[in-house]
């Protein structure tokens, strides 16, 4: 049976697990965007989310906390000074997963994960309007429609003038 098995052990050891998510992490602090499996991906997410949440309150505790799960300085320095003031105001979901397919050499799904707020391709900008098959349908009933007002004034003019000739 599978009680309390909440998270995925990824084939590994404990420490090998730790380990190896610890460094993702700091990959992923300093690089903000790192491509991987999905699972480890995944598993990642859940691994840094709660590091990124304890970054908000610049205190001697939080970079202590912070320090005992990544074991690298300059990784906790630049999630305290670079980080933390762009994620403030978030009250969350401060990474996105986005699948790529699967690996060439042994079809393993893989995907990249990144931080959000440091993206400027998924920065939100003004989308332009879709254009789609019917949208166009809908401009050329539309220009007909801009058109007969002025002919319709076209032909009261000239109605107009035989009567001022009479």
């Amino acid at each position: 049976m599978r009680h309390n098995k909440k998270f995925n052990h990824l084939g590994r050891t404990a420490d090998h697990r730790d380990a190896m998510l610890a460094n993702m992490a700091i990959s992923l602090i300093m690089h903000k965007r790192i491509t991987t499996t999905l699972a480890k991906a995944k598993a990642l997410k859940k691994y840094v989310e709660p590091l990124i949440t304890r970054t908000k309150d610049d205190t001697t505790t939080s970079r202590r906390v912070v320090f005992r799960y990544l074991q690298n300085k300059e990784a906790v320095n630049e999630l305290f000074r670079v980080i933390a003031p762009k994620v403030a105001d978030r009250p969350g979901g401060y990474t996105r997963i986005i699948k790529l397919g699967t690996r060439q050499g042994d079809s393993a799904p893989t995907a990249f994960i990144e931080l959000v707020d440091f993206d400027e391709n998924m920065a939100k900008t003004p989308k332009a309007a879709k254009k789609t098959r019917r949208s166009r349908s809908k401009a050329k009933a539309e220009a007909p429609a801009e058109e007969a007002p002025k002919a319709e004034t076209e032909e009261t003019k000239t109605e107009e003038a035989p009567k001022a000739e009479e």
